[in-house]
């Protein structure tokens, strides 16, 4: 986490849609823009339509998948976390269900945050459900989101915010909270490593 004798959170940001024409890019790369533009924040995108992470995962005490062992090290190596999702349904994606069950501890001790996106409800039941699965895995999700109601008429053509001002404001609020969680959960483990 240290850099030069700064504090560095190592942030994952993981793109949770891997649907053919997804809009989650358009989402996803705002985000990465505004994440990166921080010095406090080491940014690695991870995006699960690039991955081709298994659906069917395998039973305990087998091998899990190659696609598997390249994503867990940088999960692992993550000191915070955001899942930018769309809403399908009132829930979020199988895929990105299936990515967080591939793993269990690369989450514990760490916190999530989440940028959702889609119609009406903007992706917040999604997010509300993600809290409960992320929860179970003792990981710590900040309370504020970054949500885009209507997502598809939030965007001009270039993939800019039409309010850049409101929604670059929600993003340095969520990623001022990532960073006070993942520094001080950062130095809680490594005073007393964590044990679910």
């Amino acid at each position: 986490m240290s850099e030069g004798g700064n504090n560095v959170i190592k942030l994952a940001i993981i793109i949770g849609s891997t649907r053919k024409g997804r809009f989650g890019p358009v989402v996803a790369n705002w985000f990465v823009d505004q994440a990166k533009q921080r010095a406090d924040l080491d940014v690695d995108v991870l995006d699960l339509a690039d991955v081709g992470l298994p659906d069917v995962l395998h039973g305990f005490g087998e091998e899990p998948a190659e696609e598997v062992k390249l994503v867990s090290p940088r999960l692992a190596d993550a000191d915070a976390f955001v899942v930018v999702t769309p809403e399908y349904n009132h829930s979020f994606p199988a895929p990105l269900k299936s990515a967080i069950d591939w793993h269990f501890t690369e989450w514990q001790a760490k916190p999530v945050g989440f940028v959702s996106y889609g119609g009406v409800g903007g992706g917040l039941r999604a997010v509300e459900q993600l809290r409960q699965v992320f929860a179970e895995l003792h990981a710590v999700t900040v309370r504020d989101t970054v949500s885009f109601h209507g997502a598809w008429s939030r965007f001009d053509g270039a993939g800019e915010p039409v309010d850049a001002e409101g929604v670059n404001g929600a993003a340095k609020t969520m990623l001022d909270q990532l960073v006070w969680w993942g520094s001080a959960l950062n130095e809680a483990r490594a005073k007393r490593p964590y044990g679910a």
